[in-house]
């Protein structure tokens, strides 16, 4: 009976010892890093990156526009089933922002969900869709929001309770649903293709038109077919040719609601898409025209919150 005890007392051991290896951080490859210091951002191009990605939309003072959607000192409230996740500051600010950060630093931040402090991030900060951005887009924006004015508001801390409070589970949740894989198969048509990364890459569009699984990962024959609000009542639309919602828009219908926020009905944009919206505004035509290309060019998927 005590050899068995013992024994089984050893395999706990090592079982936990065997999550805590598997579930660590894991940066950016550090030959990756280097390549990526090397390069030297373009802040003009950065600015692209900064609106397809949405970083006002989760940094800026919730209901900020025009200009001060640039001051990013954090605050927006993103309610879900595992807590409140709150916008930190990620202006050039040393103390309460980023600007103490190195590039290597951001690159772990975006493209591994690893803080300079080496810990999970939550994957409210969707770097499950920034992991897919180029090297270069990465200095890119970097060099970009060192450009934008500073904030010395403190962020706020996460409202999250146990057990999704335990950072170091994360690690488990990344083994079983971070990639950079793509989504659908990449077109060889330059448009649809560079569709495709702005989508699935910055514009991370998949984190709120997909469904989720009971811990967060997406249902992966479901992608951008819809899915339940996580902050309230309804539902987010089905972006594929399946569904309803844009399934009889044209390809001109989508860039135009994407720069203007009008529908081919003569509806306007509504809820959380607003800032989304405001964002695509700020894109290149032939960029809004590649995302419709590629939305046009999904596989159909029926509406993913049935």
């Amino acid at each position: 009976m005590k050899r068995l005890a013992l024994g089984l007392g050893v395999a706990v051991a090592a079982g936990a010892a065997a999550a805590f290896v598997l579930t660590a951080p894991r940066p950016v490859a550090a030959e990756r890093l280097k390549a990526i210091a090397a390069l030297e951002g373009d802040a003009a191009a950065g600015e692209t990156l900064f609106w397809a990605g949405g970083c006002a939309s989760c940094h800026a003072v919730p209901g900020a526009s025009g200009e001060a959607r640039l001051m990013l000192s954090g605050g927006v409230r993103l309610t879900s089933d595992f807590g409140t996740f709150i916008g930190p500051n990620i202006s050039p600010d040393p103390q309460e922002g980023i600007g103490g950060w190195s590039v290597s630093d951001f690159a772990n931040a975006m493209l591994a969900g690893v803080s300079p402090e080496g810990g999970h991030y939550y994957p409210a900060f969707p770097y499950g869709s920034y992991g897919r951005m180029s090297d270069k887009d990465i200095a890119d924006l970097f060099a970009f929001l060192k450009t934008l004015p500073s904030s010395d508001v403190a962020s706020l801390p996460h409202e999250i309770g146990f057990p999704f409070n335990i950072r170091r589970s994360l690690g488990g949740w990344k083994m079983l649903f971070f990639s950079d894989a793509p989504h659908v198969p990449i077109s060889d048509d330059p448009q649809i293709a560079r569709g495709q990364y702005l989508v699935e890459g910055p514009g991370h569009c998949g984190e709120c038109h997909t469904p989720r699984n009971l811990v967060g990962g997406f249902v992966g024959d479901s992608w951008l077919a819809g899915a339940q609000n996580p902050e309230g009542e309804g539902v987010i639309p089905n972006l594929t040719p399946g569904g309803k919602s844009i399934s009889g828009w044209s390809a001109s219908d989508i860039a135009y609601y994407l720069e203007s926020g009008f529908t081919p009905d003569f509806d306007s944009v509504g809820g959380s898409m607003v800032a989304v919206q405001k964002n695509m505004a700020e894109l290149t035509s032939a960029d809004r025209e590649a995302i419709a290309a590629y939305l046009k060019a999904l596989p159909e998927r029926a509406n993913g919150w049935d």
